[in-house]
């Protein structure tokens, strides 16, 4: 196994976005953390960098190995380790325990509730998310969940007895409903070829204006959602106005999906998500430097 199999099989990438959003998540627990007086521990950021990392790699690694067939039939999937037969199943299951197994123990050093997060974000992640894509819509819902719990475990692992809080919770809230305008925008883009795995994304089947009332809708809920943090005090005048206009410039995106129902209209809408995301959360974390 090479490089470039091994960054398949965890989909490194995304690996990578999630990691980000913890680490960014643990760096704001930090400032906030009146006990350490707002110093950030960065021993304990880099526990959480390598253990997120391979936390979230294994959980991609089990996601492969269950859809291993599926992988097959799609084009974007099929030169995957496993479908392309550079990589065994066992030998993607051995890595996948190993990397779970040594991301776990890294969380949990940090603090208990950091350790139970992590294991459950694997769990909900492989065997509720995965086998749910091929029976209903419903899956993107359960799989925001743990999709949503990378900034909660990073801010939580800031704390020695794993706070949650308002913040905490803001955190994970914005991430929450970030994640249906852009997996149903992904959804909406690669929908032929999710369709000859026979996996069901889109909230009614296919690329329709229901499908797209469902984007504009969340994407709109999005908006009053990402003020939270200065609705509630937690962030500046600054995080606010940014994280207005960027909701507000991804609803516009969302309300062309709407109006057009095109793919060039969706492809838009899923990169101005991979822009969003990050722009708020470091717009944040900047707000709590400041202070």
């Amino acid at each position: 196994m090479n490089w470039k199999d091994f960054s398949k099989l965890i989909k490194f990438r995304l690996t990578f976005l999630v990691v980000f959003s913890a680490s960014i998540s643990f760096l704001i627990g930090c400032k906030a953390n009146k006990e350490i007086g707002g110093v950030i521990n960065w021993k304990n950021w880099v526990i959480l960098v390598i253990g997120g990392f391979l936390v979230t790699g294994a959980a991609n690694c089990f996601n492969e190995i269950i859809e291993k067939d599926y992988d097959k039939l799609m084009k974007r999937t099929k030169d995957r380790p496993i479908p392309a037969g550079h990589m065994t199943t066992g030998q993607a299951l051995i890595l996948g325990l190993l990397m779970s197994l040594g991301g776990v123990f890294l969380l949990g050093s940090l603090n208990l509730v950091t350790g139970l997060l992590s294991i459950f974000s694997v769990l909900f992640y492989a065997f509720a998310y995965t086998p749910l894509k091929r029976i209903s819509p419903i899956a993107v819902f359960v799989g925001a969940i743990p999709g949503a719990l990378p900034p909660l475990i990073g801010y939580v692992a800031a704390f020695a007895h794993g706070k949650i809080d308002e913040i905490a919770v803001i955190l994970f809230g914005i991430q929450f409903v970030w994640q249906f305008p852009h997996f149903w925008a992904i959804a909406w883009v690669l929908d032929d070829d999710y369709k000859l795995a026979g996996f069901r994304l889109l909230p009614t089947g296919k690329r329709d204006a229901g499908s797209a009332i469902f984007a504009f809708a969340s994407a709109l809920i999005l908006v009053p959602v990402s003020l939270l943090p200065t609705i509630y005090g937690y962030g500046g005048y600054w995080v606010g106005a940014v994280s207005l206009i960027c909701s507000l410039v991804f609803l516009y995106l969302a309300l062309m999906l709407l109006i057009k129902r095109d793919i060039p209209s969706a492809r838009k809408l899923m990169f101005g998500s991979f822009f969003y995301l990050p722009v708020v959360q470091l717009m944040f974390l900047f707000d709590f430097i400041g202070k």
